[in-house]
């Protein structure tokens, strides 16, 4: 079976599901971290926090990466210790609406974490069945009740490269936005180097005989340039002729449209959802076509 070279950081505190879900289906799969994220405007996401969304004129609250929960936490710890807050902060009742099960994952732990604190969402909406950001947007303006506020501005905690997507479609909505970027995001230092290991621990094997996935267009710009100087990758050529090489694989449809559009990258393999299941399934159905 081939290689999977699997573009994200692989879980720390238990067996990573993707690398799991690959090896029971007879792959061998790496994860390489590709990113590392800071956090940013920390002190202005206290202030919202502590002033609460009564003050701030909040509704709701729209979260897209389970980054921007790590912000938040360490905002709330940082409010806990010093002990800041007005009375009225109080978040537990507001909307928390999310992009996909990692990110309710993430807040729902923070929430049983800190069950006490007036900082911590109950009404966490939106996750597994709202894999993008677009069908966030549509669940939001389906399940939000704009009759009752029909003027609403929601806070959305972002990173440092957001599509416009969301944005848009809320906004068409009748939804105020108030963004807050409160991560940003930069490639790696060591990639090359872990990527480098692990080739040369399988340098008797070809280089064709790997599948290359990507979970992320923030990602993909970095990484693309050093796989290209390890891999045939799969360019599409101006011609429409597409060049063999390793197999790509895209967690999803935003990505594969980077992919595809930027970086003239095809596309081999999509799962019908962002799960490590229904990634398996698509790479071993494309492997397996007669």
């Amino acid at each position: 079976m081939s290689n999977v070279l699997l573009l994200r950081a692989p879980s720390q505190d238990v067996p990573d599901k993707y690398e799991i879900a690959f090896q029971d289906r007879g792959y061998h799969p790496f994860s390489i971290p590709v990113l590392e994220t800071g956090a940013v405007n920390v002190a202005e996401l206290q202030t919202y926090i502590s002033n609460g969304p009564g003050k701030e004129g909040i509704g709701a609250v729209v979260i897209t990466s389970a980054r921007a929960v790590e912000v938040w936490k360490e905002a709330i710890d940082a409010l806990a210790q010093d002990n800041i807050g007005t009375a009225d902060a109080d978040w537990t009742s507001l909307p928390f609406y999310v992009v996909g099960e990692a990110t309710a994952t993430a807040l729902a732990d923070l929430s049983r974490e800190h069950r006490d604190s007036r900082y911590i969402p109950h009404n966490i909406l939106g996750g597994a069945e709202s894999g993008t950001a677009e069908k966030l947007a549509h669940y939001i303006l389906k399940h939000h009740p704009l009759h009752e506020d029909p003027h609403p501005t929601f806070l959305y905690l972002t990173g440092d490269k957001n599509r416009d997507t969301l944005p848009s479609i809320l906004t068409t909505g009748g939804i105020t936005l108030r963004p807050l970027q409160v991560y940003e995001t930069k490639g790696l230092s060591t990639f090359a180097h872990d990527l480098d290991a692990v080739l040369l621990e399988h340098s008797s094997q070809s280089r064709n005989n790997w599948w290359i996935v990507y979970f992320a267009p923030s990602s993909a710009d970095f990484v693309t340039p050093v796989l290209g100087d390890r891999f045939i990758l799969p360019y599409l050529a101006e011609d429409g002729i597409q060049l063999q090489g390793a197999r790509i694989a895209a967690i999803g449809p935003t990505t594969s449209t980077f992919l595809t559009d930027t970086l003239k990258l095809r596309v081999d393999a999509i799962p019908s959802k962002p799960s490590p299941e229904a990634l398996v399934n698509a790479v071993y159905s494309v492997d397996h076509l007669k």
